[in-house]
Formats: C-alpha cells, sequence, structure tokens
C-alpha cells in the first residue's frame, strides 16, 4: 500500500509499505478515506527528529470504512465508517473509566515514562504505524473506533479524531461560564475550533488572537473578536483588559504550544537539534528545555486573577523556566493535556448533524491526494494558499 512516511527533517515521502494485518483477535483493519495533516505533525516534521525512525508511516486523523475485523470483535462489521481517535486507548482499565483516555493504563509507554500510545507519533508514543496511508491497522476495534453514520462527507466526521474533541477539551478545561469572556491564542484549527466551541456554549466574548490573515478572518466571520498580533504587539494584554472590564478574560486556551513566534533562543535550540545525532538531540529535547514560552508567557499576562489556563497547544521542554511567582500571585489553575477523544465524543456527535453549528463542513481548506503528502505537509508548515486545515484522500 502507500503511505507517507518520515525520512528526515522536511522530508516526508509517500512510500510503498506492507499492507497492515491483524495481529491481535480485537483488531480491525480499516480502508483510509480521508486522514488529516495535524499541527502536531509539523513537529515531527520540524523539531521530534530525534524520536521518529526513517520510514515510520504518520497521521493520526484518519477515517474509512472496516475492511476485515478480528474473530472477537462483535460490535463493527465490514463495511462499517468509523473514526479513528489519536489516542490508543483500551476502554476498559482505570484510566480509561476516568475518561482519562489519553493516559490509558493498557498503552502507555512506560519505557518512555509517557501516556497513552498514539498513532503515527515516535517512540514517545510507542511508534504504531499512522493513518496517512490507504489502510490501518486498528486495535480495540470494539471499544477504540467511532462508528459514524454512512451518507455525509468526511469532512463533517474526520474532525473527531483529534480536532473537535481537542478543542471540546481546551474549552471544557477553560472552565468558561455562561456569559463568561475567553481569549484563544493561535487560530489554526484547534484554536478556530476552540473559539467557535466557546461560542456554541455561550461565552459572552471569545477574542481570537493571530497574524494570518486568512485566520483572523474565519475567526471574525464566526462571531469572535479577532486581534492581528502583528497590530498590537507589546499592547496585547492591555488592549484586551480594555475589551474585558479592565480585569482580563476569565480564561486564556493557548492553542499555540512550543511552535510560537518570537523566543530567538528557544528556535535556535530546537533548529540546533536537527543536525545533533539522535542520541544527543533527544536527550537536550529531554532536558534542555527546547520550547518557545512566548504564548504562555502570554496567556499568564493576559488571564485575570483568578482565572484558568487551558493548554491545548503542545510542550515539549524538561526545563522551561515558568513565572511562577507571578503565577502564584494571581492564583492561577493551569490545566492541560492529551485530549482524551473517547470521553467526548457523546458531547460533539450531536452537534455533527445537517445544521452544522460548528461550521465542520467548510472547516476544511485543502483536499489533496496522497501522493501529493509532501506538498501538503510544507503547504501547512508555511501558511500558504490559506493552508489551514488539509485532507490527505487515499
Amino acid at each position: 500500500m502507500k503511505a507517507v512516511a518520515w525520512h528526515g527533517k522536511r522530508d516526508v515521502r509517500v512510500d510503498t509499505v506492507p499492507d497492515p494485518v491483524l495481529e491481535e483477535p480485537t483488531d480491525i483493519i480499516v480502508r483510509i478515506t480521508s486522514t488529516g495533516i495535524c499541527g502536531s505533525d509539523l513537529h515531527l516534521y520540524e523539531v521530534l527528529g530525534a524520536f521518529i525512525d526513517e520510514g515510520d508511516v504518520l497521521g493520526h486523523e484518519p477515517m474509512g470504512v472496516v475492511e476485515e475485523v478480528g474473530p472477537e470483535v462483535t460490535t463493527l462489521s465490514v463495511g462499517d465508517r468509523v473514526v479513528v481517535p489519536f489516542n490508543v486507548s483500551c476502554g476498559t482499565c482505570f484510566m480509561c473509566g476516568q475518561g482519562l483516555h489519553s493516559q490509558c493504563e493498557t498503552t502507555q509507554v512506560r519505557e518512555q515514562g509517557t501516556g497513552a500510545a498514539l498513532f503515527g507519533y515516535t517512540k514517545l508514543y510507542g511508534q504504531m504505524p499512522g493513518g496517512q496511508a490507504e489502510f490501518m491497522r486498528v486495535p480495540f476495534g470494539d471499544t477504540l473506533p467511532i462508528k459514524v453514520p454512512h451518507g455525509p462527507r468526511d469532512d463533517r466526521f474526520v474532525l473527531l479524531s483529534d480536532v473537535l474533541p481537542t478543542a471540546w477539551q481546551a474549552v471544557e478545561y477553560a472552565g468558561v461560564r455562561e456569559g463568561g469572556s475567553v481569549v484563544v491564542l493561535g487560530l489554526g484549527p484547534i484554536g478556530d475550533m476552540s473559539a467557535r466551541i466557546a461560542l456554541h456554549r455561550g461565552a459572552g466574548t471569545v477574542i481570537g488572537v493571530d497574524l494570518v490573515p486568512e485566520r483572523l478572518a474565519r475567526a471574525r466571520a464566526r462571531g469572535a473578536t479577532a486581534l492581528d498580533l502583528r497590530e498590537h504587539g507589546k499592547r496585547l494584554a492591555e488592549h484586551i483588559r480594555d475589551l474585558t472590564n479592565g480585569r482580563g478574560p476569565d480564561a486564556v486556551i493557548d492553542a499555540v504550544g512550543m511552535e510560537a513566534h518570537g523566543a530567538p533562543v528557544a528556535k535556535l535550540a530546537q533548529d540546533v537539534t536537527g543536525f545533533l545525532p539522535d542520541p544527543v538531540a533527544a536527550r537536550l529535547m529531554r532536558t534542555a528545555g527546547i520550547d518557545r514560552l512566548s504564548a504562555l508567557h502570554a496567556a499568564i499576562d493576559i488571564v485575570r486573577r483568578g482565572g484558568t489556563i487551558s493548554l491545548a497547544g503542545v510542550y515539549g521542554g524538561m526545563a522551561d523556566p515558568m513565572p511562577l511567582l507571578t503565577m502564584f500571585d494571581k492564583q492561577i489553575q493551569l490545566r492541560m493535556g492529551q485530549a482524551n477523544v473517547r470521553r467526548w465524543v457523546d458531547d460533539i456527535l450531536p452537534l455533527l448533524s445537517d445544521d452544522d453549528p460548528l461550521g465542520t463542513e467548510a472547516f476544511v481548506t485543502h483536499k489533496l491526494p496522497l501522493v501529493e503528502a509532501p506538498h501538503g505537509y510544507e503547504m501547512f508548515q508555511k501558511k500558504q494558499d490559506g493552508a489551514i486545515k488539509v485532507l490527505l484522500q487515499p
């Protein structure tokens, strides 16, 4: 089959690889019909090469049609349409029972000290072959895949694999009450959807911040106040306080993470890792603190006293400096973590109706054949041609 494989920094290729096969009686094989390129995939494209091997199959936002089922699978049949969550979670362990599917005890990668395995995402998270491929093996066939109806376009449902639950959890963790205020830093796919969900759930004031004109325009079109970081610069926090009764918003969602603009020293550290031998680069990335913390520092400055910061953007450094004195003094609550995809499915599925209150049908900006994946990665990474959400279609 054809699959998108990692070959080095900014080097992904469509290779011919062996077809997946059933390995456990509870596995299924899915024929992929749509699969997204995620902002987290750009971390592999740019800075996390020390934890990935050449030829590893990428991707963790797939959906498709069940092609084969293991003998112990009872809830799915060949021909069923499913979305595959990016967490590899069993659905039956203690952590899954608590709604913490990203901490699944069955698939925790204990040798790396990390949580649940992820599809298509490095040795740190189990090195499971991903879904940017023609076919995919999915374990836990009765409890992991999300069965969805035939008929509507993939666009409405493929976002269940990552974008929708990640954004839903970001808003949930932000704890925005009805009529309250929230600032979303970064209006890429997760930030854009977080703003939509916050408005849908009754937030009174939703302010999005970005510096890409197309992203700002999309947020404004959906009812958010959109601020251009280039225009407001160092006065951003002051301007936001002016918009929120002088005290700042109740919550800030950081949907940027370690890709924040600014922080030239951290950017240099990220770039240097690409030229180091993998064992050395891995040690640096684990211990030296490679994150660009501009967005997180801005969130701490912006949020009102007693407010909440919800981290949806990925951070990877282990020794990043944090302004703990300010955080303590402002009595800030901080919530974070990989999205627990399966935890939020029942809340989200009713919204994927013909009414489409979150605008999922028009959310994807680009669709490309799988063979054009290298172009899709480059376009998304460089924010070319208004690329905000890219789907690959085998």
